[in-house]
């Protein structure tokens, strides 16, 4: 007796059906603000970006539905979007949380801490990479470079900056997100859902009372190089090599006040707890 290729799971590779459209109304309020965007754009292939993240910010991510509607505005085909779509990370392709966190593992904020957020926060939440917590708020992922090495280790938010974490921090982090706690990031305006992210990057205005002001820009620690240019910071402190003599006289060194941010090579700092047990730094000469 034989069994068919359904029956032993095997797949006849069958076209997908079309993507299935938006309804009636969903569709012509996507429509309106989809012209409001192509209109800014020579060409209006070049708004496929923005008009990626409008349909995100109606179902939290990229459907096929969204795909077809894209392709539909910008007289592109299906694929041409397909293609810009799972290229981007900022893309989602499958349902997620209301809230992204994403730690950055890269280099520096790694060896500051961050594999050991990204460790904890998947122990506490109990869920992967890219995996959802069961209650539909967290979506945990590693992220490669935040753009914000003078802050590490760092973890993201919804794209809002949550600046010298720790895994205590972090954990805190999350479980007020679940919670429904007001959570505010060390820069930037106070946190929105995905889906409303979604929206501000796709070219609408964050309408919330006070969020542009709280926007803001760089932070102090980003600012020192340039101040330091334009001869307006006080002098850098000096970080002699350890067990070496100090050649620069004491009153030449610049004590930073608690505020001030350290230099990375100050580490380890209370904001850094890689592995607490094993503090950075070599504890005898080089050689010994």
């Amino acid at each position: 007796m034989t069994t068919s290729s359904s029956e032993r799971g095997v797949s006849l590779g069958m076209p997908q059906l079309p993507a299935p459209a938006y309804p009636d109304d969903v569709r012509a309020r996507l429509e309106a603000d989809a012209r409001e965007v192509i209109a800014r754009y020579p060409d209006s292939r070049s708004a496929l970006l923005p008009l990626l993240h409008l349909v995100q910010s109606e179902e939290g991510h990229v459907t096929r539905a969204g795909m077809r509607f894209c392709a539909d505005m910008l007289d592109l085909t299906t694929a041409e979007v397909t293609a810009v779509a799972t290229f981007y990370t900022m893309y989602r392709r499958k349902p997620s949380g209301d809230y992204q966190v994403g730690v950055c593992t890269n280099t520096l904020c790694a060896v500051m801490g961050g594999d050991a957020i990204f460790e904890s926060l998947q122990e506490h939440l109990g869920v992967g990479n890219g995996e959802t917590t069961d209650d539909g708020k967290v979506t945990l992922e590693h992220i490669e470079c935040n753009a914000a090495c003078d802050y590490a280790p760092v973890v993201m938010v919804n794209w809002e900056f949550f600046d010298n974490q720790t895994p205590a921090s972090a954990k805190r982090l999350v479980d007020d997100l679940r919670a429904g706690q007001p959570v505010e990031p060390t820069r930037g305006a106070r946190l929105c859902t995905f889906k409303e992210t979604a929206r501000i990057l796709a070219g609408f205005p964050d309408e919330r009372p006070g969020a542009v002001e709280e926007s803001g820009g760089a932070g102090p620690a980003s600012l020192v190089g340039l101040r330091l240019a334009r001869g307006e910071a006080a002098p850098a402190r000096v970080v002699h090599p350890r067990g070496g003599p100090h050649e620069e006289p004491q009153d030449r060194v610049h004590e930073p006040s608690p505020a001030e941010h350290l230099s990375s090579h100050d580490a380890p700092q209370d904001t850094s707890a890689s592995d607490p047990a094993h503090p950075a730094g070599p504890t005898a000469e080089e050689g010994e």
